[in-house]
């Protein structure tokens, strides 16, 4: 674990790379969990997390998916690689963050009993229409399911 500072000046130097999960229910529903964290505090946003240095692709991985939901699955679809910029950080200091993000779908026929509470405080299924109106569904996640093109151009 890196010291706050060495992080911070991480963070404020090179993009982070992540894994985000689009999980989706046998009702076609998508997991969306209130963001208990900056950036993007107080937005439903889909399960996800960080590739730690030095962490080979497949463990981090199935490390995420176990964080996150509580699951031992090691495959997915691949949705695509996308790019965040949030103009806030962790940490209370002014400066942006950026994410490189591969972007998973998940098929679950099981109910997520426990989830965790570290990065949300809620966790609701929505269907997809209902997640693209909703104001307080960060766009990140809404991307997931525009066009690219529509994604604003984040698409890589």
């Amino acid at each position: 674990m890196l010291e706050l500072e060495t992080f911070q000046t991480v963070i404020q130097s090179t993009p982070l790379v992540s894994i985000d999960f689009i999980v989706r229910n046998t009702s076609g529903q998508i997991l969306l969990g209130k963001r208990n964290n900056r950036p993007a505090k107080g937005y439903w946003f889909v399960p996800g997390g960080r590739i730690l240095k030095d962490e080979v692709f497949n463990v981090a991985f199935a490390r995420l998916v176990n964080q996150e939901l509580g699951l031992e699955i090691n495959s997915a679809q691949f949705k695509g690689i996308y790019q965040h910029f949030y103009d806030d950080n962790f940490s209370a200091e002014d400066f942006t963050t950026h994410y490189v993000v591969l972007a998973y779908e998940l098929d679950v026929e099981q109910e997520l009993l426990a989830l965790p509470e570290e990065q949300h405080c809620e966790y609701q299924w929505v269907a997809e229409k209902e997640l693209l109106l909703n104001p307080d569904v960060h766009e990140h996640s809404k991307w997931y399911f525009l066009d690219w093109k529509q994604a604003d151009a984040k698409f890589i």
